[in-house]
C-alpha cells in the first residue's frame, strides 16, 4: 500500500465534478462552536476551522458538514436560526466562510451545510413582525398560531409535549399560543404557507451559489403538518400510525417541497446533494433517499446498536436493501453532536443491568440513569469504538463521522449545572443530561486553558483528562486512535471498491467477515475470544483497530485484508 496522502498530495476539486461523490464519501462533521476559536471569545468559528483546514486534509476526510453557523441566540446550540443567509458575528462573516470554502476546495474536500426548515429562532425578523402583527395577519401565518382552550384560552391548545419537555405551545402577549416542537425559542414554522416554501428556496440558492455541495436537512420529517380542527390529544397522536399520514410526523406531503428542492439542486453542475435527518421507520427511508426528494438519508442503526454481531449484520444486511430500494447509498454513523460518543456508549453496562435506566431521546446510552465512573469501562469502550469505526468505514456507502471521534474522546459527563447549555437539561428538570458531554470543544494542544481550542478558554468546561486525547500527544504515537483513523481513511481512498459486500461465514456468531467486489475483506471479533483468521493465498492484514499476533484476531477487534 502507498504511504498516507500528504496536503500537498491532494488534488483541488475541479470542474466538472464527480456527480456522485457522495456516495461512498467520508464526510467529517463539525459543531463549529466548539472546533477551534481563532479570536479567544471562548466560542468556535469560522476562521478556527480555517486555521484547522490542513489537520483535516491530513485526516483525509472527502467533505466536512458544518453544523449550524447562523445568527443565532443559541437556544439550542445554533439550531435557532435567526437569520438563514448570514453568518453568526461571533462566528465570522461571509466573507470568511467563502474563505473557508476556498480553503477545503483546494485540498480536494467539500463543503456540506446544515439547513433547519421546521422552525427558526423566535429572534428571526418573520417572528418578531408575527408577534407586532397580531391576531390573523399575513405574518402571522407564517407559523402555527391557535387560540388556547378553557373558557378564557388560558390552557395551551392542546396537550401536546415538545421534544425537549414541556408543553409544545407558548403563550404571547395578545393571548394566541404557537407551536414549538422543540425549544420555546424555536417557533415551527407553517409549510402550507408558499412565502416559507419560496424564502427557503431562495436560501438553498444562496449557498449554493457561495459554493457550497451540499446540505444536510434538520427534522426533515417534520416540516409539514395537518393541523386540521379539532386538533388530537396527545394520546390520539400516540395511537396513529406513523405511515404518511399522520398530523405532524413524516407526512407523504413532504416530499412535495422536497421534488421542489431537488430541482434547484439540479440546477447546478454537478448538482446539490441532500441527507435528510429523518428519525422514521425503515420502510419510510427510501422516500428521503430517492432521486425525485433529498437524495440520501441517514441511516441511524448503528448509532443505536449494542457492539453485538448479530445486531451489526442485521443492520448492514437491512440497509443496503433499502439503500437498493431508493437507488441512493446507505449511510453510516456511530456519534453526532445529538447523542453520547459511541467510545461512551460502549463502555457502559448494557441497559438492563443499570437500576432504572432510561436511554436519551436518540437511544444513545444511559448517563441520565445515574451511571457513574465506577461502571464506566473506558479502556474496554475505546477498544470496542475502534473496531466499531474499522467496520463502519469498511463498509459500501457513505461514512459519517462527528469531530473528536477520531482522537477517541469520550463524553464529557461532568459539567457543573450553571454551566450547561443544553435545552434537555432544563425543560427535563435537570432530569436528563442532554447533548452539551459530546459538544465540549475539542483538545488541540496538551496544556494551555482549553488545550488549545483558543486562547479565551472555552464556552463549555474540559477536563483534565483532555491533556492526554489532544491532537498534540497523539500525532506522534502510533498507536494511537488518530493515527488509526488518518491511516484507515487513506487506505480506504486505495481500496474503495463498489457499493457491495458479501458476508463469508466464520464459524462463529460472535465474529462478522465481509468482502467487498475488489477483494478487500474487513473481520470484526465482537466477543472476548482471539480468533485464528484464515487467509487465503496472497493475503494478508493491512490495518488492525489493536494489536494481533501472527494470524490470531484479538476480542473486540476489527482488521482490514487485502491483496499483499
Amino acid at each position: 500500500m502507498s504511504a498516507l496522502l500528504s496536503v500537498s498530495d491532494r488534488p483541488a476539486l475541479s470542474r466538472p465534478e464527480d456527480r456522485d461523490w457522495w456516495r461512498q464519501a467520508v464526510v467529517y462533521q463539525v459543531y463549529p462552536r466548539s472546533f477551534a476559536d481563532a479570536d479567544g471569545d471562548g466560542i468556535g468559528d469560522l476562521r478556527g476551522i480555517l486555521s484547522r483546514a490542513d489537520y483535516l486534509a491530513e485526516l483525509g476526510v472527502d467533505a466536512v458538514w458544518l453544523s449550524p453557523f447562523y445568527p443565532s441566540e443559541l437556544a439550542d446550540g445554533g439550531y435557532d436560526v435567526a437569520d438563514y443567509r448570514d453568518v453568526d458575528p461571533r462566528l465570522g462573516t461571509l466573507d470568511d466562510f467563502d474563505e473557508l470554502v476556498a480553503a477545503l476546495h483546494a485540498r480536494g474536500i467539500r463543503i456540506v451545510v446544515d439547513i433547519v426548515p421546521n422552525h427558526t429562532s423566535d429572534r428571526h425578523a418573520w417572528f418578531q413582525e408575527a408577534l407586532a402583527a397580531g391576531r390573523g395577519s399575513a405574518a402571522r401565518r407564517r407559523y402555527i398560531f391557535r387560540e388556547g382552550s378553557g373558557p378564557d384560552g388560558s390552557e395551551p391548545p392542546t396537550d401536546w409535549t415538545a421534544a425537549f419537555g414541556g408543553s409544545a405551545w407558548e403563550r404571547v402577549a395578545d393571548g394566541q399560543w404557537y407551536l414549538h416542537s422543540f425549544a420555546i425559542e424555536q417557533p415551527d414554522l407553517d409549510w402550507s404557507n408558499p412565502e416559507v416554501r419560496a424564502d427557503f428556496l431562495t436560501t438553498l440558492r444562496f449557498w449554493s451559489d457561495r459554493g457550497v455541495d451540499g446540505f444536510r436537512i434538520d427534522v426533515a420529517h417534520m416540516l409539514t403538518k395537518d393541523l386540521s380542527e379539532p386538533l388530537p390529544s396527545a394520546a390520539e397522536l400516540a395511537a396513529l400510525p406513523v405511515d404518511g399520514s399522520h398530523p405532524l410526523l413524516d407526512r407523504d406531503d413532504v416530499h412535495e417541497i422536497y421534488a421542489e428542492w431537488r430541482r434547484v439542486f439540479d440546477a447546478y453542475d454537478p448538482p446539490r446533494t441532500a441527507v435528510a435527518e429523518a428519525w422514521v421507520a425503515s420502510d419510510r427511508v427510501p422516500k428521503y433517499a430517492s432521486p425525485e426528494s433529498l437524495g440520501q438519508s441517514f441511516n441511524f442503526d448503528l448509532l443505536r446498536a449494542s457492539f453485538d454481531a448479530r445486531e451489526f449484520r442485521r443492520i448492514v444486511t437491512d440497509n443496503i436493501a433499502l439503500a437498493a430500494r431508493s437507488g441512493s447509498s446507505s449511510t453510516w454513523v456511530l456519534s453526532n453532536h445529538d447523542v453520547f460518543r459511541h467510545a461512551t456508549r460502549y463502555a457502559l453496562p448494557r441497559v438492563e443491568e443499570i437500576d432504572g435506566a432510561v436511554p436519551n431521546r436518540h437511544g444513545g446510552g444511559w448517563l441520565e440513569a445515574g451511571a457513574d465512573e465506577a461502571v464506566i469501562d473506558r479502556v474496554g469502550g475505546l477498544r470496542r469504538a475502534r473496531a466499531a469505526s474499522l467496520f463502519l468505514l469498511g463498509l459500501p456507502g457513505s461514512a459519517y463521522l462527528y469531530q473528536g471521534e477520531e482522537l477517541g474522546l469520550h463524553e464529557v459527563a461532568e459539567i457543573p449545572a450553571d454551566q450547561r447549555q443544553d435545552p434537555t437539561f432544563f425543560r427535563t428538570h435537570q432530569e436528563q443530561y442532554g447533548r452539551d458531554g459530546c459538544r465540549v470543544p475539542l483538545p488541540w494542544t496538551r496544556e494551555g486553558s482549553s488545550f488549545g481550542f483558543g486562547s479565551g478558554g472555552a464556552h463549555l468546561p474540559q477536563p483534565s483528562w483532555f491533556a492526554d486525547v489532544s491532537v498534540e500527544a497523539e500525532e506522534g504515537d502510533p498507536a494511537s486512535t488518530l493515527s488509526l483513523y488518518r491511516r484507515a481513511l487513506a487506505l480506504r481512498h486505495e481500496l474503495l471498491a463498489p457499493e457491495h459486500l458479501e458476508w463469508v461465514e466464520t464459524g462463529r456468531d460472535d465474529v462478522l467477515r465481509f468482502r467487498r467486489p475488489n477483494g478487500w475483506e474487513v473481520v470484526t471479533v465482537f466477543g472476548v475470544e482471539p480468533f485464528a483468521l484464515p487467509l487465503a493465498s496472497g493475503q494478508r492484514v493491512v490495518l488492525s483497530s489493536a494489536p494481533i499476533d501472527g494470524g490470531v484476531v484479538p476480542g473486540e477487534t476489527t482488521v482490514w485484508v487485502a491483496a499483499a
